[in-house]
């Protein structure tokens, strides 16, 4: 029944003429069967619907041709029986102008139905699944059909309950009168739908409002809700346009204010339009999916009207049912939210709620676009409380972010503020395009994010693969982990430790055979025990060598016991000893070159171990030294001998052989040439005292005189003497050759070979001339390096056998 509700105004609206007197006159018709249908599978604001049908495919009226392709879509069914001629992109009903997916059916005139089976709606509400009514209307192709062509299944989800069902009867727009004559009408219907509606929502209260300029559909509906069986009011509201859009209607019957981003259903208020409840009750009680809705043709047309028709007619045929011979320009929706369809070729959409055919007189040419006075006159007649001039600027300067602050996307581009613009600027059309950017740019932006996403999870997967990979190859490479005893019985314990046992019995007995078949095969051992060892090494040497070598035979037999990761193991621990050890030696040939030991012979250091020869005797010198001392004391003995005078021949080659064998001996040590020089001196002066002493003398008794006196010299140079030394050497020298002179002088021939003795008494202790300290220090080291070069012989001929 009819309410007098209180109205609450909304801000804003207009009032154009409503020429709704053209059209609504009239009761509904059906509108002509087309050779022809081209359905675009377009038909909601979602995504397109994927076509199950295909070229030369007969199909019936009410078959699915296209089901939805996710939950914003729904599907298409054919409009009439006919058989599939075309499924490709055509020109459809968009302000674009571009082309879509359409299914083109040639229809074969009998406009025949598929076998219907009714969907028990009640039976579903009664257990409780909803969502299985919303699936069926999702495939049923139910949306919005006041424009919007929202999927109703959404708006029939989400709440529990619900405060407020709104329906909405006003129809605002100029032109259009099919909700008003399906009002009047279908009625009935309408009720039966708004109460299925009613219950799939829990709604507490039911308002259906209408403009006062449809009071005929006013009475229709509340003559039908008289007899409903559920509570429901009738709100009657000024006629102002938009009085029809959500908002505003639900402002002008709740007094409440969606606010920007906000859904209505937060609100507890839901809205829906009059025919789109009519087809939720064909749906659910006709089991008729969406193939056709009523749509008003009025404008320049001998018979404007309403008619019931098929989705997918071409307008061309709809102007020619309605009585036009040449098909004017027309508008596609109401004059103020419609637009000019691009061609009269494309098929009707289930958006398409009325088609104006304009002409001269209703819809003469817009006056040219003038530039904003800023006036305000937009923003008064905004039912949005925008700033449509301030948006305008931003739409056109492409300042797509600011007039997103500005909230564009609040704008409902009702065309209020375009109509009472002063200046003829087509505002809602700078609105659409700077929506259509920033759609755009998100679309482009989800597209780079998707990208980047698919484009790090292939890195990522390409890295994961990378370190499997290694890890595979690591595990593969690894030594494979000894035999951990686990939770195993006792049993197979006792009998895994037995088997380890024979194991290690059988390694034992293969070294012990080995280590015998050695022995076999072996040469007799030396005094040393080893046949390895040298005989000149002394027996407490040769032990501890001996005991390296059975050292490094149990360390033999003990790796050859080894299982190969043990041996790479323990190759790796000597391989760091090894390294340890070169850095100790070269640290100890460091410290032995500030000794100046580390350049004598081997050989040497052996034969010193071996007790043969003095540590002193072989010191290196310089070879351009040891032969200048040569040659100076060549020329000492070659002045001696003139001297001499009438000595024999054989006496000079006596007193040159003493002489000359020193020089060998001579050239050993590194004495400097001044002390040299001053040695040589000191035996010429020696020598010639002893010729004049001598007299006449015979040739023996000077061989047998000088070899001593001569004998000394080489034996004093050998080791390295310093100054005080080397004079001290000399004085004895002298004074042993003075003496032996004094007593030779009344003393027989036989005599000298006491002096001789004694000579030699005075020469022997002057050999040693150097440091004991440093003497002891320098056989240590010898015998340090004969020892490491007698073990490393031993380790080489071992490693040879």
């Amino acid at each position: 029944m009819e309410s007098i509700r209180e109205i609450f105004p909304f801000h804003g609206g207009v009032h154009p003429p409503e020429m709704k007197d053209l059209s609504n006159r009239t009761p509904i018709v059906n509108g002509p069967l087309p050779q022809r249908l081209v359905i675009p599978l377009q038909q909601s604001i979602g995504n397109p619907a994927k076509a199950i049908a295909s070229v030369g495919d007969l199909v019936l009226k009410g078959q699915a041709i296209a089901v939805d392709d996710g939950n914003v879509s729904v599907a298409v069914h054919a409009p009439t029986s006919g058989k599939v001629v075309a499924i490709d992109a055509q020109q459809v009903a968009h302000p674009s102008g571009l082309a879509e997916w359409c299914i083109t059916i040639e229809s074969d005139g009998r406009d025949e139905w598929i076998a219907r089976e009714r969907f028990d709606w009640k039976a579903a509400l009664e257990r409780g699944d909803n969502k299985a009514i919303r699936d069926y209307l999702q495939d049923m192709g139910v949306v919005g059909l006041g424009g919007a062509v929202f999927p109703s299944h959404l708006k029939l989800a989400g709440r529990d309950t619900l405060d407020t069902l709104i329906i909405n009867g006003a129809e605002c727009e100029p032109y259009i009168t099919c909700d008003d004559r399906l009002m009047r009408e279908r009625a009935i219907e309408i009720v039966a739908g708004i109460s299925i509606v009613r219950k799939l929502l829990n709604a507490k209260e039911v308002l259906i409002g209408v403009e006062d300029n449809k009071m005929q559909a006013v009475a229709a509906l509340n003559e039908a809700l008289s007899n409903c069986g559920f509570a429901a009011e009738v709100v009657v509201v000024p006629t102002l346009y938009p009085s029809g859009g959500a908002k505003q209607l639900i402002k002008l019957l709740t007094n409440k204010e969606v606010p920007s981003g906000v859904r209505s259903t937060d609100m507890g208020v839901q809205c829906f339009n009059i025919a789109t409840v009519y087809t939720i009750y064909a749906a659910l009680e006709l089991a008729e999916p969406v193939i056709s809705r009523v749509v008003t043709l009025t404008g320049a047309v001998p018979k404007p009207g309403n008619v019931e028709a098929l989705i997918g007619t071409p307008i061309n045929d709809l102007l020619a049912f309605a009585g036009v011979q040449t098909p004017p320009a027309c508008i596609y929706g109401g004059p103020m939210m419609g637009f000019t369809l691009p061609s009269t070729q494309v098929g009707l959409t289930k958006a398409g709620n009325c088609i104006i055919a304009m002409d001269e007189q209703q819809f003469p040419e817009k006056p040219r676009e003038m530039p904003c006075i800023r006036c305000g006159e937009c923003a008064v007649a905004c039912p949005q409380e925008l700033q449509p001039m301030d948006l305008y600027w931003f739409a056109r300067s492409k300042n797509f972010g600011k007039a997103q602050e500005w909230n564009l996307f609040d704008c409902i581009e009702c065309g209020a503020c375009a109509y009472v613009c002063p200046s003829s600027i087509q505002l809602v059309d700078y609105y659409r395009f700077a929506k259509s950017e920033i759609w755009d740019a998100e679309r482009a932006k989800k597209s780079a994010d998707l990208a980047r996403e698919r484009h790090e999870f292939k890195q990522f997967r390409e890295e994961r693969e990378k370190e499997e990979k290694a890890a595979r190859l690591a595990a593969k490479a690894a030594p494979k982990p000894a035999a951990v005893a686990s939770a195993a019985s006792p049993a197979e314990q006792a009998a895994a430790d037995d088997k380890a046992a024979k194991i290690k019995a059988a390694m034992a007995r293969a070294a012990a055979k080995k280590a015998e078949e050695g022995a076999a095969a072996a040469p007799p051992a030396s005094p040393n025990s080893d046949s390895k060892i040298p005989n000149f090494v002394s027996p407490e040497k040769a032990a501890k060598i001996k005991e390296s070598m059975e050292k490094r035979a149990a360390e033999k037999a003990e790796l050859e016991a080894l299982s190969p990761e043990q041996r790479a193991a323990r190759d790796a621990e000597r391989a760091a000893k090894i390294e340890a050890a070169k850095a100790a030696a070269a640290a100890k040939k460091a410290a032995a070159e500030h000794t100046g030991v580390e350049n004598v012979p081997e050989a040497q250091s052996v034969s010193d171990l071996a007790g043969n020869t003095p540590v002193t005797e072989k010191p290196a010198i310089d070879p351009d030294k040891a032969a200048k001392i040569r040659a100076a004391m060549a020329a000492a003995a070659a002045k001696k001998v003139a001297k001499e005078g009438g000595v024999p021949v054989p006496t000079e080659s006596a007193l040159e052989a003493p002489a000359v064998e020193p020089v060998a001996e001579v050239e050993k040590p590194a004495i400097d040439p001044e002390k040299a020089a001053k040695i040589r001196a000191a035996m010429a002066a020696a020598a010639a005292k002893k010729v004049a002493k001598e007299g006449g003398a015979p040739a023996p008794t000077e061989s047998a005189v000088e070899a001593p006196a001569v004998e000394p010299v080489a034996e004093v140079e050998k080791p390295a003497i310093d100054p005080e030394k080397a004079a001290k050497i000399r004085a004895a020298m002298a004074a042993a050759a003075a003496k032996k002179a004094a007593k030779e002088a009344g003393v027989p021939a036989a005599a000298p070979a006491a002096e001789t003795a004694a000579a030699e008494s005075v020469a022997a202790p002057e050999k040693p001339a150097i440091d004991p300290e440093k003497a002891a220090k320098i056989r240590e080291a010898m015998a340090a390096a004969a020892a490491k070069k007698a073990a490393k012989k031993a380790a080489e001929d071992e490693g040879k056998a």
